[in-house]
């Protein structure tokens, strides 16, 4: 291996050209290997997903596309569209709708915390199963977890911020 560069002088010279930049081996630099599924003994990728107060556990694996929510059709479960639309984006955007049954356990919350819920658990399985797929499901945003709660009602007040009404006399 040529001299290594330990001063910014040294830096200096290797961008103005007067001193040769240290040559890197092609072979010597590790390649990335790739990701593997995480698939259990029955074809089927886990993740958990958060929301709010909803935590929903996610089975995915591959069939027609047949959604269950709490051992119900997803049509049940979640009857407004919305929230059937917020399921389905992680499909829409990777481009497999209709590729995966998924199989989703959902507590605590109301409908909306867990749709995300089941959106989020939905993404980081269909990632544990298809590697390739997580860049697209990262841009959009699907595997990060939504953070925002409700915040704690504080002493002295009606609620969160809201005061009580103000009395002059």
């Amino acid at each position: 291996m040529s001299e290594n560069i330990k001063t910014l002088e040294d830096l200096k010279g290797v961008v103005e050209g007067t001193v040769a930049a240290p040559h890197i081996d092609p072979d010597a630099v590790p390649t990335a290997e790739p990701i593997e599924p995480k698939i259990d003994e029955l074809g089927r990728a886990y993740a958990t997903g958060k929301r709010k107060n909803a935590i929903a556990r996610v089975w995915i694996k591959p069939g027609p596309g047949k959604i269950t929510v709490n051992g119900r059709e997803v049509e049940t479960y979640f009857a407004r569209p919305v929230l059937r639309m917020i399921i389905n984006q992680a499909f829409t955007v990777s481009d497999r709708v209709g590729q995966y049954d998924i199989t989703a356990s959902v507590t605590g919350g109301g409908l909306s915390g867990q749709a995300g819920a089941v959106r989020h658990g939905l993404s980081k399985a269909l990632t544990y199963f298809e590697p390739t797929l997580r860049p697209v499901l990262k841009k959009a945003g699907f595997l990060t977890r939504d953070s925002r709660i409700v915040e704690r009602k504080k002493y002295g007040r009606a609620k969160a911020r809201k005061s009580f009404q103000f009395s002059k006399r």
